[in-house]
């Protein structure tokens, strides 16, 4: 028996007794149609590739479309917008009254017989005007006058700075006369250390005013056995400070600081 390969006959001789439901025999058994189909879908997108520049040259240009349309495009001017009336406006002010109006004569030198026009009097300048043509007033006309304004403005009213700022963000910090060297030395002076305190730090603050006065003191932390109360008063004597600044002006500032105090010596 002569066996034709294109023939799907030997599929069943080769694949006899064998199980068939593997994916081979249907594999085989298919090649026939899949070359078909293989065949048929690459000849299409051959004659496509090849029959592409053809296909395109036969599309419309849109550019000549674009012309088209804007040849057909023509400027059309819109109507000018209406303006509403404004509503409760003043009325006009009345026209102010026809005043007498003497001409104006350019005064020139010529001979008597040549004078055609005679210069106003200074009588008839006292009440008239001086114009380019004489022009009578109206006798009977009402006097206007300009409702009285509100006069010159005074200087504006400027609001004193009462702010009281923090002495870590001001641009001038307060200071005692002399320093702080000074400030403490005058702590040493005034302060009166109690006979039973153990020593150790007072903190204390205050505001220091535009006139470089202390105010507002306050003790913020102590050691007991009076040391703040003292604190007080010893500040209260202090002298005047040099006030703070902001922007060019002197203004309240607010200070903190501590007091050291050394417990007394027993003898």
């Amino acid at each position: 028996m002569k066996l034709d390969l294109l023939n799907n006959k030997w599929i069943d001789i080769v694949f006899e007794g064998r199980n068939k439901s593997y994916g081979a025999y249907e594999l085989r058994k298919k090649n026939t149609s899949t070359n078909v189909r293989a065949f048929i879908i690459g000849a299409i997108i051959f004659s496509l590739a090849v029959a592409a520049p053809v296909i395109i040259d036969m599309l419309p240009d849109s550019s000549d479309d674009d012309q088209a349309l804007n040849d057909k495009i023509t400027s059309i001017k819109l109507p000018p917008k209406e303006e509403k009336p404004k509503e409760n406006l003043p009325p006009p002010p009345p026209p102010p009254p026809k005043q007498d109006v003497v001409k104006f004569v350019k005064p020139v030198v010529a001979k008597t017989n040549e004078v055609t026009e005679e210069p106003p009097k200074v009588e008839e300048l006292k009440e008239t005007k001086i114009g380019k043509e004489n022009i009578d007033g109206d006798p009977n006309a009402g006097l206007s006058l300009d409702p009285p304004g509100d006069g010159p403005k005074g200087p504006a009213v400027v609001e004193e700075d009462n702010t009281i700022y923090n002495s870590a963000g001001i641009e001038v910090k307060p200071e005692f006369p002399g320093g702080m060297a000074k400030f403490y030395k005058f702590i040493e002076n005034n302060y009166n250390v109690p006979s039973d305190s153990p020593g150790g730090k007072v903190f204390i603050q205050f505001v220091v005013e535009k006139d470089g006065s202390l105010t507002d003191i306050k003790v913020l932390r102590d050691i007991g056995y009076g040391t703040g109360k003292e604190a007080e008063r010893v500040l209260r004597k202090s002298p005047k400070w040099t006030p703070a600044e902001q922007n060019g002006k002197k203004v309240r500032c607010s200070y903190q600081l501590p007091i050291t105090l050394t417990a007394p010596q027993e003898e």
